[in-house]
This record gives C-alpha cells, sequence and structure tokens, in this order.
C-alpha cells in the first residue's frame, strides 16, 4: 500500500477510513456547516491525552476549541462508575442529542466511548480514531462497545455504530513493542479463522517495519468487516471471531482480580489461542502439524506466561460465565485447519484444565 493512499471500506453501520493521511478528511467533515455550532467532545486515556493529541489536533485545526474528557488508562477504566463521571461531565459542561463525542486511543477507550455515546441522552454520535494496533484491526469493525462487571469482560454493553471510523497507521509509531504484540494477537486470530493465505502472510511479517504492517492491518479489518457483515448482531457466524477469547478472556479477567501478572488483552488472546488450538486438534480435526505450527509461531512472538499462580478451577467459574454460553454449558470456537473455523462446540472442564498444561508443557 502507498505511503499515501486513502482507502475507504463501506461497512454495515459506518465508513472506515484508512490510510496515512485519513484525519485530512476528518478536517475537511469538522470545517463544513453540519458541525459549526455543534459541540465537540474529545474522549481521552492518560496515554493518548499526551502522546496523540497533539497529533490529531495538528491535523484536524477545526477541534481546536473542543472539550477534552480524561479518564485513566487499562480495563479497570471500563466500569460503571467511570461511566456515571463521565456522564456527569458532559451534562456539565452542556452537552445535547446533537453533540459529538470522538474517541481517541486503543480498544478500552473505543469500547468505553462508544458506550458513554449510545447512552447518553439516549444516544448521541460519536467517531473512532483507534491509536493501537489492536483498536485498528478489532475496535474499528462491528460496533460493539461495553464496559466491564462484577470481574466479567464486557458483560454490559451494546451494539453502537460510530458515524465513522479513521484508522492512521501513523499512531502506531507511541506504541511499545508488547501494545504492538497484543494487537497482533487479533490478526493471527484473524487469519487462523478465515485465510490460511493471509496467515502464511503473517509468517513473514516483521513487526520492527511498522510500514510494512499497512497491508496487513487493512486486510484484518475487511477479514473482520465482511465476517460481521454477514452476522451484524452474532446470531450465528460473526461467533468465529471468539477464537480464543473464551480461555483468554478468563485468564485476562483472573489477572486482574488476582496477584498474578496482569495481562494484555493480545496477551491473554495468545495464550487462549494456543490452548484453543489443542482442543481443536482434539475435539474438530486440527492436524497434530498444524497444531505445532500454531502454537510455535505464537510462542516465538509472545513470551510464555507461568500458569502455575493461575488457579484453574476459578478460570473454568469464568468461562461458564461467558455471556457466549448457554444453559451453562461451555460452548467454543475452534478450528478445524488453518483458515477455517466451527462454533458453539460443547467443551468440557476437563479438556479446557489438558490445554492449560498443554500451555503450560510447551517446550518448542
Amino acid at each position: 500500500m502507498s505511503k499515501v493512499e486513502i482507502k475507504h471500506l463501506k461497512t454495515e453501520g459506518h465508513e472506515v477510513v484508512f490510510g496515512r493521511h485519513s484525519l485530512a478528511e476528518m478536517a475537511e467533515l469538522f470545517s463544513e456547516d453540519l458541525y459549526r455550532d455543534v459541540k465537540v467532545f474529545i474522549l481521552v486515556d492518560e496515554n493518548t491525552l499526551s502522546s496523540c493529541l497533539p497529533a490529531m489536533i495538528s491535523k484536524i485545526p477545526g477541534l481546536e476549541e473542543a472539550e477534552v474528557i480524561e479518564v485513566g488508562a487499562g480495563e479497570e477504566t471500563k466500569n460503571v462508575e467511570i461511566v456515571s463521571r463521565v456522564w456527569e461531565v458532559l451534562t456539565e459542561l452542556g452537552a445535547d442529542r446533537s453533540s459529538v463525542l470522538i474517541n481517541l486511543g486503543g480498544g478500552v477507550v473505543t469500547d468505553f466511548g462508544g458506550f458513554v455515546a449510545g447512552t447518553f441522552k439516549r444516544g448521541i454520535r460519536f467517531f473512532n480514531i483507534p491509536t493501537s494496533l489492536l483498536a485498528m484491526v478489532d475496535a474499528s469493525i462491528g460496533g460493539k462497545t461495553g464496559i466491564n462487571h462484577s470481574g466479567l469482560k464486557n458483560e454490559i454493553g451494546l451494539f453502537n455504530n460510530p458515524k465513522s471510523v479513521y484508522v492512521d497507521p501513523e499512531f502506531l509509531e507511541t506504541l511499545p513493542r508488547n501494545h504492538l504484540l497484543s494487537g497482533f494477537a487479533e490478526m493471527i486470530k484473524h487469519a487462523l479463522i478465515f485465510s490460511p493465505g493471509y496467515w502464511k502472510e503473517l509468517l513473514e511479517v516483521s513487526l520492527l517495519d511498522l510500514y510494512s504492517l499497512d497491508d496487513s492491518i487493512y486486510r484484518s479489518i475487511e477479514i473482520k468487516n465482511e465476517i460481521v457483515s454477514s452476522d451484524p448482531f452474532e446470531m450465528g457466524r460473526r461467533k468465529i471471531l471468539n477464537f480464543g477469547h473464551t480461555i483468554g478472556h478468563a485468564l485476562e479477567a483472573y489477572s486482574h482480580e488476582s496477584d498474578t501478572k496482569t495481562l494484555l488483552h493480545g496477551e491473554a488472546i495468545a495464550i487462549g489461542m494456543v490452548c484453543e488450538s489443542y482442543i481443536s486438534h482434539k475435539l474438530t480435526g486440527l492436524s497434530a502439524e498444524q497444531l505445532k505450527e500454531i502454537s510455535s509461531f505464537i510462542f516465538s512472538l509472545f513470551s510464555k506466561v507461568n500458569l502455575e499462580g493461575y488457579t484453574f478451577h476459578r478460570l473454568i467459574e469464568l468461562m461458564r460465565h461467558d455471556k457466549k454460553n448457554r444453559d451453562e454449558r461451555m460452548n467454543f470456537t475452534l478450528l478445524t485447519e488453518i483458515g477455517d473455523a466451527v462454533f458453539e462446540v460443547d467443551t468440557q472442564a476437563d479438556m479446557v484444565i489438558d490445554s492449560l498444561n498443554y500451555y503450560q508443557r510447551w517446550v518448542g
């Protein structure tokens, strides 16, 4: 992809504008009369306030007078108490139903901000500017918003599409490597559930050359859009996007409630993909060769996490509360082969524990 090329992807509910000069189009939008007398608010966290907001304002000078609302960074922000505070700030600053919220940040900010926008005065318009790789390839498509509740990830939420999403890969230059890897985990997932060709491409990608990621980022956005467009409200096929997430979400939640190392979303999903690939080998026909290929690639990128500090029975309990389940059964998305997935596979607790032990025993 050319460094100056801008691509437009139409989705079911909004448009994704992709490219290293995509914010120029947003600047044109906010210079129009339609937004001239509208109150605009920019939601940031403590990281994007300093590392991304100045760059955004320099590219969209029409937002210089916008009110900035700052929240804390990290999953701890995604709770109803912080949501309530932001509602109060919007009210105090005179927000009305014609107001606009711009979410500038990673997946936490876009999840949280979309939920705030969807619930304040029964819904106000919002735009997403994802600044992390995870948000670019995951949160930019699909309209899922939400907050955490009772230790469960995204337990409260709604489908709520932004007006548009502007994906500018230049923001990736502000990210440390572990956050790049966190987003790359979702790209690996897209390949594993959808495209063996894309999987082969990702095996050759270098995270040291951010420009080389542009085409892969856009390919992931395309894949997610194709899946979501066929099933906007996750009644069927969209559930394949949950690969790695049943175990991954439980690990992520447990790391936040315990004294273990707190896991980034993608770090937890990487573990989840190794474990769920093992279950796929046992239940849905994934070959031993492909199981080894997947495991080897993920372990080549992500440091192994010692699971000895994790209580497997607590992880099972968290999985049983996963919102994807029905009738207290644990429903997994699994692979039949690289590039093909099946969903709602009933999986027993002993098989899950076997998969966690497989991860723990891995020596390469």
